[in-house]
């Protein structure tokens, strides 16, 4: 299983996860930070879990070009 996690109060809007996985995120037109789509929120977190494995690589890529670093990804 493959976990996302994206602690979006943090945000800066600077669009690295959607240039890096446009399929998975986007930038909101309210407050131009980023959203993970299809996630779950708790706490302020936004959650995504899947066990398509393919994924892991574009949510990695997002992750190490965020440059405050609020994406996480786990693969189990």
């Amino acid at each position: 299983m493959v976990i996302i996690t994206l602690q979006r109060d943090k945000c800066i809007g600077c669009n690295y996860c959607v240039e890096m996985d446009p399929v998975h995120f986007q930038m909101s037109k309210k407050d131009g930070k980023s959203v993970l789509l299809h996630s779950k929120e708790a706490k302020g977190f936004f959650t995504l879990k899947s066990n398509n494995h393919a994924l892991a690589e574009g949510f990695e890529l997002a992750a190490k070009a965020c440059p405050v670093k609020i994406i996480t990804v786990k693969e189990t």
